[in-house]
Parts: structure tokens; C-alpha cells; sequence
């Protein structure tokens, strides 16, 4: 997995500078705003927003943040004798915030009003990782953060509210580094649509403990997808 998420930084990026193009641009500034789905999350991973300014024809600075839900690759989630679903032996969550600065470099360009543009990407920024508790529905009564050394499967009826135990996270510093590329297919010249596939890597400064007995892991290599909208000018 490893191998294979260096190999895709080091393809995609060399992309970019191999064959983008040099011709002027129509535009100056894009926003965009996105959903992103990933190896390491449920149905909906998280969001994303990104700003980019040009700094040179078909080059674009970018300043990003994310905010995603990440999920250990253990997690099994069950059915409890009230019908509700819980997570067995999950302690925390794994909630990254993560900032990002990189350069956008246009493989493909595409006319005004038509066609596909492809986009080269790379950022590195720093991770903020928010080691939240799990919480649980106990007898059908309390709510509290699951405990293996208290709480029996069996007792268990289902899980929290969802973000409840935010405010008790602690925070795991880190670092994370992207490696994409956008296909874009907006119709008007002032509106951005598309997806982007990419790799990512989070590296913390200690294990996140999310699953105790199973390995917990202090870095965290994804491949993702993102659709996302926006504007330009």
C-alpha cells in the first residue's frame, strides 16, 4: 500500500510538470467547495474547500482546509437487541482537520464553454488530528463513553449522538501530504464542476488509539475521490 501511494505522488506530480500547458489563462481566482469519499471512511468521508490564486499561466497557488471522519479499517459495526447500531470495541473517533498548501498545474485545458479540463495537484500542510471518545447507549439509559474494563457487548443498545464527546477530543498533532488529479466539466467559464481522485498521507505524532485490540497506527496513507463545485473569476 505503501509502494503504491508513493508511486502515485511521484507519477502524478511529475505529470503535472511534464506536460502543462502555456497558454494565457481566462481567469485569475477559483473556489471551490467538495464531498469527499475515501479508503478510510463510510459513505461520506468529509468536506473540503480550496482557494486558488494564478501565479503564472496554468500555474495556481492553493491555500485548503478539510475536515474528515476517519474510520479503522476493524471497525464492525453490529445490531443490537434494540434494532440500533453500534461499533464493537471502538473507544474514539478520528476526526482530521487539515490545512493545505500546494500548486495546481493544468495538464489539459479546455475551452470556455466545453470539453474536460485536467488538473495536476500536490499540497502538503499540517493535521490536526481529534481523538474524540465513542460514545455508547447503556442499558438504555446512559450515554458515556465505551469502556471494554465496564461495559458488556450485551448491555450495549447503541451509539451516541453523533459529534457527542467532540469537546473532550484530545489533539494529535501531524502532518499530511496530497497527490491528485481533477477532471473539471463545467459548462459556463465562471462555474467549476468535477471530481478529483488523488492519494493522501497523515502522519501523526503518536498511534491514535480508535480500536485497542487492534493495531492502531500512527500514519494513515488514502485514496480518495471528490466531487466538488465552485466558482472562478
Amino acid at each position: 500500500m505503501k509502494k503504491l501511494l508513493v508511486l502515485f505522488l511521484v507519477l502524478t506530480l511529475g505529470a503535472g510538470y511534464a506536460f502543462a500547458q502555456q497558454n494565457d489563462y481566462d481567469y485569475t481566482t477559483e473556489s471551490i467547495w467538495g464531498i469527499n469519499k475515501n479508503s478510510s471512511s463510510g459513505l461520506i468521508g468529509g468536506f473540503i474547500f480550496r482557494f486558488s490564486r494564478s501565479v503564472k499561466p496554468n500555474h495556481y497557488r492553493t491555500i485548503g482546509f478539510e475536515l474528515i471522519n476517519v474510520k479503522h479499517p476493524a471497525e464492525s459495526r453490529v445490531v443490537s437487541r434494540t434494532g440500533n447500531y453500534f461499533i464493537v470495541g471502538k473507544t474514539n473517533h478520528l476526526f482530521a482537520i487539515r490545512g493545505q498548501y500546494g500548486r495546481d498545474i493544468v495538464i489539459f485545458k479546455k475551452a470556455p464553454q466545453q470539453g474536460v479540463q485536467i488538473t495536476a495537484s500536490g499540497s502538503v500542510g499540517p493535521s490536526f488530528g481529534l481523538e474524540a471518545p465513542y460514545y455508547i447507549e447503556y442499558q438504555q439509559f446512559v450515554r458515556e463513553p465505551y469502556d471494554p474494563a465496564k461495559h458488556q457487548i450485551e448491555g450495549i443498545t447503541g451509539s451516541g449522538f453523533i459529534f457527542q464527546g467532540l469537546f473532550q477530543s484530545k489533539v494529535v498533532l501531524g502532518l499530511n501530504i496530497r497527490a491528485a488529479l481533477s477532471f473539471e466539466f463545467g459548462t459556463f467559464k465562471s462555474n467549476v464542476s468535477g471530481f478529483e481522485i488523488g492519494a493522501l498521507l497523515d502522519a501523526y505524532s503518536r498511534k491514535i488509539q480508535m480500536v485497542p485490540e487492534a493495531d492502531n497506527y500512527a500514519v494513515w496513507p488514502t485514496i480518495y475521490i471528490t466531487l466538488f463545485y465552485g466558482s472562478r473569476k
